[in-house]
């Protein structure tokens, strides 16, 4: 199928993506999109920014439109989960687009705001809820939504759910749905805990994948250097001053180091703003607001940002530290290279690094391109010394373990308090033109010895 009118589509949808210009379905959206207008379950793998979001969005509109129903008061007729804010609001954007030349209600249910606008605007009842699980359990235990209409669950980047801790509370959830309902689960890596989970809930599901698993995006031009921690300001510092660099996320592995390189690049006269879960949803939004209009260059953000970040001309991506679970990159550097073009990631590892760096090779079963800045043999000495950062190791994903929670069994992580978000919590949520200087240069601001490539 190589139109959207091949789909199967009704009129009002087709008007709508004519307006954003498509016409051709992405892989994904061609195989997702006939299956879900059938009624079948879904179990999709998809590489991030190749159009996941629209594969599950557009059969929720088409079922809407055909079933012609208003929703019951307290209730949703179609249940969107995602793990952050950020991600959230980026899907019931979608849903509004697409959904422009219908008559559709739409909520989105998350942490970090007053429970009650949402509440307000769930009684009378909505087309399309799009929520954490933190929040949505918050609000189903206070009576404000029941799920017993609910036809379709959409279970968006589950892998990440199941990293921050989720899937006791979405079981929960998934307790309260009808049997006889739609489940479709998308995301962009599928590891065997997932799978094993997505075949609790899903019914004879069809299983689409349209790229290797966690295999980045080959339009994106990827790079890493290796170099003393020290040195990774300075770096910084060269690779944003780049006139080549149009718009760039920074990845921090922690809150409190996104906080300190954002200091950095402000104080270095660069336009630059930070977004993490210890900011209020007020800093958030202001922070992405400004990005996407282009009052900030470069937005430092914690993993948080990976999953919910959907702007146009990202050009570069850059880790100043990198993931310590190696899926994390693949989301990280899918942020850029979207809809169709170019981007430029570049990632620095310090000895202490080296480790997370084999498994993201391994992984994606790449080998990056590799500058070292410095001694060579120096820095792969240290990286045999550098036992404490491969003693903070995390597992990919949890071994079957499960992680604490509160003792009602609320889904909540232990500590967060009821009302809270799951997401609130989280430290981890288009391309550039291909132009110009992609690479780090090979010679530091340090003054150090020239780069050699591995």
């Amino acid at each position: 199928m190589t139109q959207f009118t091949d789909l199967g589509l009704a009129e009002p949808i087709l008007r709508a993506l004519t307006d954003e210009g498509y016409e051709s379905p992405t892989p994904i959206q061609s195989e997702v999109i006939p299956a879900m207008i059938e009624g079948r379950d879904v179990l999709g793998i998809a590489q991030t920014g190749t159009g996941k979001t629209a594969s599950f969005v557009l059969p929720i509109l088409n079922r809407i439109i055909e079933e012609n129903q208003r929703p019951q008061p307290k209730t949703c007729r179609a249940l969107i989960l995602s793990p952050t804010r950020e991600l959230s609001a980026q899907i019931l954007e979608n849903v509004r687009g697409y959904g422009r030349h219908m008559r559709i209600s739409t909520t989105l249910v998350v942490g970090g705001v007053k429970p009650g606008p949402q509440i307000r605007a769930l009684s009378k009842g909505v087309d399309v809820l799009v929520a954490t699980p933190g929040r949505l359990l918050d609000l189903m235990q206070s009576g404000a939504i029941r799920l017993n209409e609910t036809r379709t669950l959409i279970l968006d980047e589950a892998d990440q759910m199941l990293d921050l801790g989720f899937f006791p509370a979405i079981r929960k959830i998934v307790g309260h749905l009808p049997a006889k309902r739609q489940t479709a689960l998308l995301s962009a890596t599928m590891p065997k805990p997932i799978r094993a989970l997505a075949h609790e809930m899903l019914d004879d599901p069809k299983q689409v994948s349209v790229a290797p698993a966690s295999r980045p995006i080959e339009r994106i031009e990827q790079s890493v250097v290796l170099l003393p921690k020290e040195s990774k300001k300075d770096l910084l510092l060269e690779l944003m001053s780049d006139r080549a660099v149009e718009r760039a996320i920074v990845f921090s592995r922690t809150k409190h180091g996104a906080d300190k390189i954002n200091r950095h690049l402000v104080d270095y006269g660069l336009k630059s703003a930070a977004i993490h879960g210890n900011k209020s949803q007020a800093q958030r939004i202001k922070a992405l607001d400004g990005f996407k209009t282009g009052a900030v260059k470069i937005l430092v953000a914690t993993d948080i940002a990976a999953r919910g970040i959907d702007v146009d001309d990202v050009s570069h991506v850059v880790n100043h530290d990198l993931p310590n679970i190696p899926e994390a990159y693949v989301h990280r550097i899918g942020r850029t290279a979207r809809a169709g073009k170019s981007g430029v990631a570049v990632s620095m590892c310090e000895p202490g690094e080296y480790e997370y760096l084999r498994d993201i090779e391994r992984l994606t079963g790449l080998n990056i391109e590799r500058v070292f800045v410095g001694d060579e043999a120096k820095f792969l000495a240290e990286a045999r010394n550098a036992t404490p950062a491969a003693s903070q190791k995390k597992q990919s994903r949890p071994s079957g373990k499960k992680r604490p929670f509160t003792a009602d069994g609320g889904g909540r992580p232990q500590g967060q308090a009821r009302g809270q978000s799951g997401a609130r919590n989280a430290g981890g949520n288009g391309g550039g033109q291909g132009g110009g200087s992609k690479r780090p240069r090979r010679r530091a601001r340090t003054g150090s010895a020239a780069p050699v490539r591995a």
